[in-house]
């Protein structure tokens, strides 16, 4: 695998950001001002190597376009740990224990700064997205997994470990009789927010209690259809988002938490849970908004470019 040759100082202010998904890793080009001026998508190779390569061949065909010195943010799955440097609890299991930030880096012949790609998408909503403006940000992934990130002042809060923002492996608080059987999580612990809030843990919910096959889109489709046991799925699914959330809040307080991910785009969503805060929020007023995403599925691509903001040296 080759490599790009070093920016050199005074060249191009144009970011890049990439995504590398499980499936597709997508790049952008971001001017100084923040407007994508071009978007690439690939499919994801399944092991270390090609992603390494796909990578630095985006990279490439970007600065032939737009010319060399681009600045590189990467939003990734799981995390790198401070202490051995290593990826770790990547969905994308073929990057776990590999020193992917530094071979990234030397491939790119440049630094690199990366981050999880919850916090890339709570970094674009924070920076010029739904919570565009609001001091402290929550941003929250509802899909296949459930994840989050936290951005103080337009700026990723990344914590000793970090994993600022990890709630979804957090247990399902307030517990009550509607929250069984108990559910296991990968992570090794059981009733995680994951479990629950996921597309995949609404349907294993609902599928406990009434059978059948339907995925979590489903189960909301058939809700707006007025669906008895759907509109019961979804009013639970509410309640418990709405738990997962006031846990949060009860300690960082944030002005504003966003919604993202597929679940995320259920008709509603944010609007059920902001109703049922009150019951568990510790506190006689409610000034947190809780919205959906601006950017949608553009946002984890849009927050690894911003991963440079546009003072940067």
């Amino acid at each position: 695998m080759g490599s790009i040759s070093a920016p050199e100082s005074g060249e191009s202010m144009i970011r890049i950001g990439i995504d590398l998904g499980g499936t597709k890793i997508e790049a952008i080009a971001m001017d100084p001002a923040g407007a994508i001026i071009d978007r690439r998508r690939i499919p994801a190779p399944q092991t270390y190597r090609g992603c390494l390569e796909a990578i630095t061949g985006l990279v490439a065909a970007i600065e032939r376009a737009h010319g060399g010195g681009c600045r590189i943010g990467i939003g990734h799955p799981g995390s790198i740990s401070p202490a051995t440097g290593l990826m770790r609890n990547a969905n994308s299991t073929w990057l776990n224990g590999e020193p992917f930030a530094g071979d990234v880096e030397t491939a790119l012949n440049r630094p690199v700064r990366l981050a999880n790609d919850a916090d890339c998408f709570t970094l674009s909503e924070a920076v010029d997205g739904a919570g565009e403006g609001a001091g402290i940000v929550f941003g929250i992934i509802l899909g296949t997994g459930v994840g989050g990130g936290i951005a103080i002042d337009g700026k990723l809060l990344r914590g000793a470990q970090g994993i600022a923002g990890e709630w979804g492996h957090n247990p399902l608080p307030w517990p009550n009789e509607s929250d069984q059987p108990s559910a296991a999580c990968w992570c090794g612990q059981s009733n995680c927010h994951e479990t629950w809030l996921s597309g995949p843990g609404m349907a294993r919910d609902h599928a406990s209690r009434n059978g059948g096959d339907l995925d979590a889109a489903g189960i909301f489709a058939a809700a707006g259809t007025g669906d008895t046991a759907a509109r019961h799925s979804v009013a639970l699914h509410s309640d418990r988002l709405a738990r997962g959330i006031a846990s949060v809040l009860n300690i960082l307080d944030a002005d504003v938490v966003v919604l993202g991910g597929g679940v995320s785009n259920a008709p509603g969503l944010a609007q059920r849970a902001a109703a049922r805060l009150p019951a568990y929020l510790f506190s006689d007023t409610i000034r947190t908004r809780i919205v959906t995403h601006r950017h949608g599925d553009s946002s984890g691509v849009r927050g690894a470019a911003w991963l440079w903001p546009a003072e940067a040296p």
